[in-house]
């Protein structure tokens, strides 16, 4: 429940939002009922955000949407609900500018879906994910770290966290968590797409 207000809070106290992330103009995929847009004012760099949800299309295709138009690329839980995780990454990278940040966040699988698949919480996430693991008892789990190593030549990986903030262990398997106001269960990883330099377009001499 309002996963992206709950970062919004605790990312205001991390300079590199205000400084890299969340600057220019971006794009909220799945924004709604909770978009990024309602804090520009706490996030000076950002000029405009635009909300993508179902009303605009499949969020796998972002098909109308020009490739490099934003700055940054912005998803609270949205990437579990995709087909295909590595078409839609595809896309998200594709309409990011060289040199722009996706912030991407995703349910962890053992502090939300806690061994439960289908997921008890929520019955449309199609892929669980983990940060890394050899192995997952979730027949549609993804780790992370392989995901984004597959999309290493077109992403830079920034960071990537697991966000625990207010999620009591005492709990776990009983309530989804994330429907109170504090409790945040998520990985959270930024990239930045590479920029291409002359040099590496260039064909090399005979």
């Amino acid at each position: 429940m309002h996963e992206q207000s709950k970062a919004a809070k605790r990312r205001f106290s991390d300079g590199a939002f205000h400084s890299r992330y969340f600057v220019g103009d971006g794009i909220d995929i799945g924004g709604k009922p909770d978009p990024l847009a309602q804090y520009g004012g706490l996030f000076a760099g950002m000029r405009g955000v635009r909300v993508w949800d179902l009303a605009d299309g499949d969020a796998q295709l972002m098909a109308g949407v020009k490739d490099e138009t934003f700055d940054f690329v912005h998803s609270s839980h949205c990437l579990e609900h995709m087909r295909d995780v590595r078409e839609a990454m595809k896309h998200w990278i594709r309409i990011v500018k060289p040199g722009g940040y996706l912030v991407i966040s995703v349910p962890d699988e053992d502090l939300y879906e806690q061994g439960n698949w289908p997921s008890r919480f929520n019955s449309d996430h199609k892929w669980s994910f983990t940060i890394h693991k050899n192995r997952s008892a979730m027949p549609r789990s993804l780790n992370v770290i392989d995901l984004l190593a597959e999309i290493s030549d077109a992403v830079e990986i920034e960071r990537i966290v697991l966000v625990r903030d207010f999620f009591r262990d005492a709990l776990a398997g009983k309530v989804d968590q994330t429907l109170t106001p504090v409790a945040e269960c998520a990985i959270e990883f930024v990239v930045r797409k590479r920029q291409i330099t002359a040099s590496a377009t260039s064909s090399t001499p005979d």
